[in-house]
């Protein structure tokens, strides 16, 4: 219960709901209970008019029909006020926790991302709020109300007869000891169904994301096994899970029965021997069957509360994961950050890293980079090329040495100040759905008409996007799926012409594209590097002919620095496939696939 009260207590600007759902409860509950005392009133009236003890007069009854009325009404209004209000808070705060998870995944660190599947995250998201909205919904439409009956049904309870009372009393510790033993096999049920269903909502949008390469596998039976074994799975837990919970409602409710069966025979003999009017055992049974109506439906409440319970816990699970360090949504103002205009604009200091502790992908890297130079990194795939753009970056902290920019260091800048000094085309052009207008923006926000086409011209990517069905407006599809992929590259780049940062990194930008497509990306490259300090990593040593300097890379360490014509004469790395790319032997073309060269 203690996360769903912190669920509540995040939602502070809630408050005057919550008040006005208590204040509603209230009334609602003085109105229901006002009824049964009112009819025993006109109970006993027509009992003592029919038995000749009071004179024959139709008026009072008259008017307890009337204020019976009053109260049904007021109740009925006061009813749907308080679940109108119920509904909104439900509402609401299922908005808040889904802007503070979202908040939450955009402060996370890279190396979350890497282990948790993009479907997993959904899930647990839908989830999770779901349950936790679908609780406070039933809360606030019944919950509270039933509890404070159940109140005041047993002070009238112990004020007629104190045996009453305490068979009421027995009843809800009773019950809520059986259900609190029945909750702890339940929730370990509830958690294994729940990592079923994570995987399975992950591995679908993992394949919806990817279904061209599934099909072209034919492996859509193999997913669709996969994916209907773990339902099986959830399914076959949840007949042993709703087994169990079934089982043990039979137990608390047959013990509940028996306690009720004593309170009525309380009622029937005290009636019988004269202790009781009949207008109050009629009063009696009212209330009695008002507090048994919450018991009975304990099980509803109970069910809905532990599946708070469960997503509330996993929802603070990755609440209270380490936020990335100096992250754009929580940074200061980086106004305020004082640049050092000096060279080398960048610098890698003695620097190691390893994904995992016990293995290093960079170790003790050394390098300078000069103000309006290119460089470009040559090593076998996986040898660390990219961790050094994701280091400079700051989606990962060295393990040890240091990296500045600006003559500022990675991990001390705020990651806003850090990443708008570098632009980046990757070799996989990530676009949203949207318009093409959508996605260019992404590179400055406040761009006018006229930088939008300037950054398309010089691009190369003007005339195609004129030619679109509706130019700039043209929906480009989920991961612009409607473009090809020298289009995606060529708006790539226009975004990061548009976003106009001084050092600029292109991650294998033109690896994926055919010699025509790769031609037009590379002329708007040229033209993006144009008055830049740019970092290249590329697995096409066309691409990399004219940069200042190479760096080789060997087992996560430099092997060679130098510019193309010095490398080309040294026997190393460079050297080597460059010649190997003359030849046309297997075993040169093996050795040109580990670097990516060639697919």
């Amino acid at each position: 219960m203690k996360s769903i009260v912190r669920i509540v207590s995040s939602a502070r600007q809630l408050t005057p709901l919550y008040i006005g759902i208590i204040i509603g409860a209230v009334v609602t509950t003085a109105t229901t209970l006002l009824t049964p005392f009112l009819i025993a009133q006109a109970t006993q009236t027509v009992v003592d008019m029919t038995t000749g003890s009071r004179e024959p007069a139709i008026m009072p009854l008259v008017w307890l029909a009337v204020i019976l009325l009053g109260l049904m009404l007021a109740n009925s209004v006061v009813t749907n006020i308080t679940g109108y209000m119920g509904d909104q808070m439900s509402s609401r705060i299922r908005a808040i926790l889904s802007h503070n998870y979202f908040h939450k995944l955009l402060r996370l660190p890279q190396r979350y991302y890497d282990s948790e599947l993009t479907g997993t995250i959904i899930s647990r998201l839908n989830r999770s709020i779901t349950s936790i909205s679908d609780f406070l919904q039933v809360f606030a439409n019944g919950f509270f109300t039933t509890m404070l009956t159940v109140v005041v049904v047993l002070f009238v309870a112990a004020w007629h007869s104190p045996w009453l009372a305490l068979l009421l009393i027995v009843i809800y510790p009773t019950f809520v000891y059986l259900t609190a033993l029945t909750s702890r096999k339940w929730q370990v049920w509830e958690r294994k169904k729940n990592q079923h269903y994570d995987i399975a909502g992950g591995r679908f949008a993992e394949v919806v994301g990817q279904l061209r390469v599934v099909k072209s596998f034919t492996t859509e039976r193999t997913e669709l096994d996969h994916f209907d074994q773990h339902y099986t799975d959830a399914v076959s837990l949840t007949k042993t899970q709703s087994r169990f919970w079934h089982a043990m409602d039979v137990a608390r409710r047959g013990a509940l029965d028996v306690v009720f069966f004593g309170v009525y025979l309380i009622i029937f003999v005290a009636t019988a021997q004269g202790r009781f009017s009949i207008g109050s055992m009629v009063l009696l049974i009212q209330l009695i069957q008002i507090a048994k109506a919450p018991v009975t439906s304990m099980s509803y409440y109970v069910d809905t509360m532990q599946r708070a319970v469960t997503g509330s816990n996993e929802y603070f699970q990755v609440m209270d994961e380490a936020d990335e360090p100096h992250n754009p949504l929580e940074a200061a103002d980086v106004k305020a950050i004082e640049w050092v205009d000096r060279d080398p604009i960048v610098s890698y200091q003695d620097v190691s890293f390893g994904y995992d502790e016990d293995r290093l992908v960079l170790d003790g890297i050394d390098l300078d980079v000069h103000r309006g130079e290119r460089i470009a990194f040559v090593g076998e795939s996986g040898g660390g090329k990219t961790t050094l753009v994701n280091l400079l970056l700051g989606l990962y902290a060295p393990t040890s040495g240091t990296i500045t920019v600006r003559g500022r260091s990675v991990t001390e800048l705020p990651t806003r100040a850090l990443r708008q000094q570098i632009g980046v085309v990757f070799q996989d052009a990530t676009l949203f759905s949207g318009t093409v207008r959508d996605n260019l923006l992404y590179g400055d926000p406040n761009a006018d008409e006229e930088a939008l086409r300037e950054a398309a011209r010089r691009a190369n990517a003007l005339d195609f996007i004129e030619r679109l069905p509706d130019g700039f407006d043209t929906e480009i599809g989920e991961r612009g799926v409607k473009l090809s992929g020298g289009q995606k590259q060529r708006i790539s780049v226009a975004r990061a012409m548009l976003k106009d940062a001084p050092i600029l990194v292109l991650d294998e930008a033109t690896s994926a594209l055919d010699t025509k497509a790769e031609r037009q990306v590379q002329a708007g490259l040229e033209e993006l590097m144009v008055g830049r300090t740019s970092l290249i990593i590329a697995h096409r040593l066309s691409t990399i002919s004219a940069v200042d300097r190479i760096v080789t890379l060997i087992n996560g360490r430099i092997d060679e620095v130098g510019s193309p014509a010095e490398l080309a004469q040294t026997n190393g790395i460079y050297a080597q496939l460059l010649a190997l790319q003359a030849s046309d032997s297997a075993a040169g073309r093996k050795i040109l696939r580990r670097f990516g060269i060639i697919q």
